[in-house]
């Protein structure tokens, strides 16, 4: 038997295109055969199941091998097979079917995961590495007679009788000299672990060494020692045999039921898939099956105020095979901090970006992946809040960007979502308002939270409005300016000022005035001496009437302002013009401290003396005082002393 053909293309030949448009990814053609040899291993497995097919299984097995002299690189499989009319129904008319409206829909593709999969593809990717590719094969039906398939890339074909002669299909790749690297076994091995480490079917690459101590002698001995097994390793020494290098593992945690599973289980495959990492705080086992098919487990990292989005932490399956580990559209943007994997045959083993934005699957599964993580917070909020307390410092991140990013999430979050203050104490947005709404409300009616992004920095506002018995926050990781932005958006009559925003007493208004000790006439003197000591623009001098017990001089930036300017820092959109306006602080001076008084009464040369040197003790507090001011500083302060 020996048939010839050609398949007639009326416009341009089919496999220059391939390699053209996917040279940047071939490597995925080891990934598409081996698919298919699984898909092929397990079909017969179900037919054999449905009672169809009577013969003996075997091993299930697929095994990928490599001929460096030859220049092959073979995948075999012991599936379901094919006869010769399938092979012209399966590999031709699939592939070839609609050519012509394939070359001109994607003649000017970009993306490669355009192209595969979209005219039964899977198997020509072959080509992008092979200047010739043989199929040999065997049926599983009864009386069916090997096939054998050769093709060189152009649209010639030859069918004829194949040489196999157990049931299963090989592949066999005859490696084109651009492609030459693949006839390396850590490369190959290296393409198998990253696509097909958790196929559902063994896959076999090449074989391994094994010694076998226990000799023919200890093997017939009736009784055997550990002395007399010692004995025989020294004298017949150990005895080299090889065995199935199998690459995967068939059954990855997210395939089984939670029930069977510990800890130890899923800690175990965390370090397996980041052998690395620190161990995760916990993790979520995803398990759906309407009205889309999911599974997977995503964990908490630790992760603390290293907001970093490695995006490559969470690994995308379609039926165990690695699809890719950029989920963006898939998981949402909070959570691609977390670890893990998701599988879903919901989802294209040959995916392109356009369809992860399309595809209303992916949405629904980008929807529900974000309820599971607020189900699981809140459970864990509600059952252990101390443990959950413990680790907000790791898990605050996610939940503050998710609040920050989704709506809904919010929504969720805002019952588990939690504030720490300076005392290291917890509370929940409603917890908190309840805690300072009796002492921290303005004059009209506006709730202040005070907060501080660097307690040590800016520890002597901290004293300051402890001395009030006002309650400070903890705002100082990367996200937090944001947060702040969320939490004034959602909650009603609400406001978070920087603990140095301002002068305690007018951090948060309220109707009580304290008096000054000094006359208006006092009051402008105090306001032109320090204006001349200064001598500096961008700080405008204010004389204020505060509790001695503040200090004499503070400097301060406006909370409106300085926001605009982080904003715009970080690359806020519209924030560019704060980001050009010089900075602008005001020198608030106290009119009732004892130094202001003596700076008053003292004569022309001290007063401005003084007046600098109390500016520069608050610019120092501040973290402002450098370079040739700091120097001068110092030097007076010897001066002085």
């Amino acid at each position: 038997m020996q048939e010839k053909g050609s398949i007639s293309i009326h416009t341009e030949n089919i496999f220059p295109i391939i390699k053209k448009f996917l040279y940047s990814d071939n490597e995925i053609f080891l990934r598409e055969l081996v698919s298919n040899a699984v898909d092929a291993v397990q079909k017969v497995k179900r037919l054999s199941s449905l009672g169809q097919y009577n013969g003996a299984i075997g091993n299930p097995m697929v095994s990928v091998d490599f001929d460096k002299e030859a220049r092959t690189i073979t995948i075999s499989d012991n599936g379901i097979g094919m006869t010769a009319e399938e092979i012209k129904k399966y590999i031709n008319q699939i592939a070839f079917s609609g050519a012509e409206e394939f070359v001109e829909k994607f003649k000017d593709a970009k993306d490669a995961h355009e192209l595969i999969g979209k005219f039964g593809l899977g198997f020509y990717s072959a080509f992008m590495v092979a200047d010739q590719v043989e199929i040999q094969t065997l049926s599983y039906q009864d009386g069916a007679a090997p096939a054998r398939w050769i093709c060189d890339g152009s649209t010639e074909f030859e069918i004829s009788e194949g040489n196999r002669t157990e049931r299963g299909t090989s592949i066999i790749l005859h490696v084109n000299a651009d492609s030459e690297e693949f006839l390396d076994k850590y490369k190959l091995q290296g393409i198998l672990e990253k696509y097909c480490r958790f196929l559902p079917i063994p896959i076999k690459f090449g074989t391994k060494t094994e010694y076998d101590y226990e000799s023919e002698a200890i093997e017939d001995a009736e009784e055997v020692t550990d002395e007399t097994a010692s004995e025989e390793k020294k004298k017949t020494g150990p005895k080299e045999i090889e065995v199935d290098n199998i690459i995967n593992n068939t059954t990855p945690i997210w395939t089984k039921s939670p029930t069977e599973l510990k800890d130890e289980d899923y800690l175990a495959f965390y370090r397996e898939l980041y052998p690395m990492s620190e161990d995760p705080l916990f993790w979520i086992h995803l398990n759906v099956d309407y009205p889309f098919t999911l599974t997977g487990v995503l964990y908490f990292p630790k992760v603390k105020n290293d907001f970093e989005l490695q995006r490559n932490k969470i690994k995308l399956f379609s039926r165990q095979v690695f699809i890719t580990d950029e989920v963006k559209d898939i998981v949402p943007d909070f959570l691609m901090l977390l670890h893990g994997v998701l599988d879903s045959p919901d989802i294209p083993l040959n995916v392109s970006r356009s369809f992860l934005q399309a595809d209303s699957n992916v949405k629904k599964i980008n929807s529900h992946i974000s309820k599971k993580v607020a189900d699981k917070l809140a459970e864990l909020f509600k059952n252990d809040r101390k443990s959950y307390e413990e680790k907000w410092a790791d898990i605050g991140m996610f939940v503050k960007y998710g609040m920050i990013s989704e709506e809904k999430f919010y929504d969720r979050a805002k019952d588990f979502a939690l504030l720490t203050n300076t005392k290291s104490e917890h509370f929940t947005l409603t917890e908190y308002s309840e805690k300072i709404a009796p002492i921290q409300t303005d004059k009209d009616g506006t709730v202040v939270y005070l907060y501080t992004t660097d307690p040590a920095k800016q520890d002597s506002f901290i004293q300051s409005a402890n001395r009030k018995s006002y309650d400070v926050l903890m705002m100082n990781s990367p996200i937090d300016s944001h947060f702040i932005h969320a939490i004034e958006r959602k909650l009603e009559k609400t406001n978070l000022k920087r603990v140095d925003a301002d002068v305690i007493e007018k951090l948060i208004h309220k109707d009580e005035k304290i008096e000054s000790i000094l006359s208006e006439d006092q009051t402008a003197s105090v306001k032109n001496i320090f204006e001349q000591a200064i001598s500096k623009p961008n700080m405008k001098v204010h004389v204020e009437a505060m509790s001695p017990d503040e200090l004499p001089v503070t400097v301060t930036m406006d909370e409106f302002m300085r926001r605009m300017k982080d904003m715009a820092a970080m690359g806020g959109g519209g924030m560019g013009f704060y980001g050009s306006i010089p900075d602008s602080y005001n020198v608030s001076v106290n009119s009732n401290h004892k130094l202001v008084s003596r700076i008053l009464n003292a004569e022309t040369e001290e007063q401005s003396r003084l007046a600098k040197q109390a500016f520069d003790l608050a610019m120092l507090s501040q973290g402002m005082l450098t370079g040739a001011d700091l120097t001068e500083f110092v030097n007076r302060s010897v001066s002085l002393i």
